[in-house]
């Protein structure tokens, strides 16, 4: 007998239409007790909508990496508040907190973090294990993913047959698979040469015309300054937060042919 999947918190409600808030931060300290205690964040306040493109800047130490792992609920924070879909972190149990997070964010990673005996299908069905997705739907969903970034046709090759500029794809694949509310994507493009780089750039760029919420954590300003919005980050504070006219140009009819086959429930919308 299987046992029913666990109920997960529903994401708050809002306004019918409206562009709600995904991502919610309000003046949130982080300190990591040794001695003497290490303040990584220092009372950031930040709000990401359903949609926006964002980077988040800046060197090593200056708190983005530690922003990122409060984003994606990997840790909690010492002070201030986080939101997810409108859910408060700090009210949810561990066990609603990891559904929560395997529901609503999507993950990629610089290190692909792919298991290299697995078939890149398996890879990306897998990443859906922890939502309680049964496994025909989880493997629909990978094929879906797997179309959408460009790797129909090799479902079933191991990661160690694919370029990096692939794994990378899969990784994105994995993070799209559940319909996340946002995907937090942390130097994407780092393991991977410039034209590479910039061709998963350009394919982060193209989901995001479609409407997926990505925030993409880097050190590379040449990046941060493609994105619509760019939040600088320096001794674990927000010292620029940046909204532009993007320049990324529409998507191609074939990439948009993909996201119109793609539901997004938790976005909702459908591209």
């Amino acid at each position: 007998m299987t046992a029913a999947p666990h109920a997960y918190p529903a994401a708050a409600p809002g306004p019918a239409g409206s562009r709600g808030n995904v991502l919610e931060l309000e003046a949130v300290t982080k300190i990591y007790p040794s001695s003497p205690p290490v303040t990584a964040l220092r009372g950031v306040s930040v709000t990401v909508a359903a949609g926006e493109l964002v980077a988040v800047l800046g060197p090593s130490g200056s708190g983005k990496s530690t922003l990122l792992h409060l984003m994606g609920t990997l840790d909690r924070p010492s002070a201030g508040t986080v939101r997810v879909t409108g859910l408060d972190v700090a009210a949810l149990a561990d066990k609603d907190l990891a559904g929560l997070r395997a529901t609503s964010i999507g993950f990629v990673f610089q290190q692909y973090f792919l298991a290299e005996h697995q078939t890149v299908l398996d890879n990306v069905a897998d990443g859906l294990l922890y939502a309680g997705t049964g496994l025909a739907e989880r493997r629909r969903r990978a094929l879906d993913a797997l179309t959408l970034v460009g790797l129909a046709a090799r479902p079933d090759a191991r990661p160690t047959q694919l370029s990096g500029g692939q794994r990378q794809r899969v990784a994105i694949a994995r993070a799209l698979a559940g319909h996340p509310a946002i995907v937090l994507a942390d130097e994407p493009t780092g393991n991977l040469d410039s034209a590479t780089g910039q061709e998963v750039l350009a394919l982060l760029s193209e989901l995001n015309a479609y409407g997926v919420t990505i925030v993409i954590i880097t050190h590379d300003r040449g990046i941060a300054d493609r994105l619509p919005r760019r939040i600088e980050m320096l001794d674990g504070r927000i010292v620029t937060d940046t909204a532009r006219t993007p320049s990324t140009p529409p998507p191609d009819d074939q990439v948009a042919e993909r996201l119109a086959r793609f539901p997004w429930p938790a976005q909702g919308r459908t591209p």
